[in-house]
């Protein structure tokens, strides 16, 4: 028990030094000024209400097998994104092939368009989209692969974009039939 209450005391004292530290004028951000872009991110986020997304600008914020990065919700001015296509349909590929479609979008309205997240239905579905900001009338493209491993029959796989647009959610979609390893081989393939 006296372990948990030098825990307990430990947590206390961090708590006051950051409250007092608040209270004289220095808020959070002086504490992180020596620190990394996204502790001062956070800092400014604490002391002025703003949101802040939990993931690194650096990485897609995609840890495969967990939920600790929630899809970071894109905040500031909206835009609008068009999709040439949101549904392409490979036709027939045999199971264990990686198909791989590209979707291309436009930004449409008068904002730089951020597209934060794209996030795959399942782990057989990747995508790869642009991490820097599109401007107004701008293109860009939306790659995704679809692993066909384990996968016969036929297949419907969700990709959901995430953007400052309205609704913040985009789904593109990619279908097809994948040829069970024991049937026979679909045409053109090798």
């Amino acid at each position: 028990m006296e372990r948990s209450k030098q825990i307990q005391v430990g947590l206390l004292a961090v708590l006051a030094l950051l409250l007092i530290a608040n209270l004289f004028g220095g808020g959070f951000k002086n504490w992180f000024a020596s620190g990394n872009g996204q502790a001062n991110e956070a800092a400014a986020s604490l002391s002025t209400g703003d949101r802040v997304s939990p993931v690194s600008s650096a990485g897609n914020g995609n840890i495969p097998g967990t939920n600790v990065n929630s899809t970071p919700v894109p905040t500031g001015p909206l835009t609008t994104i068009k999709f040439d296509e949101s549904v392409h349909d490979f036709g027939v590929a045999d199971e264990g092939t990686v198909v791989k479609h590209i979707y291309k979008f436009k930004n449409t309205g008068s904002e730089p368009l951020i597209i934060s997240n794209a996030k795959g239905s399942c782990g057989c579905t990747v995508p790869t989209w642009p991490k820097q900001p599109i401007a107004p009338g701008g293109t860009g493209e939306i790659a995704v692969e679809f692993n066909t491993k384990g996968k016969p029959g036929r297949q419907s796989k969700q990709v959901t974009v995430t953007a400052n647009t309205n609704p913040t959610d985009s789904h593109l979609e990619i279908t097809g039939e994948v040829r069970g390893k024991d049937m026979p081989a679909a045409k053109g393939s090798k």
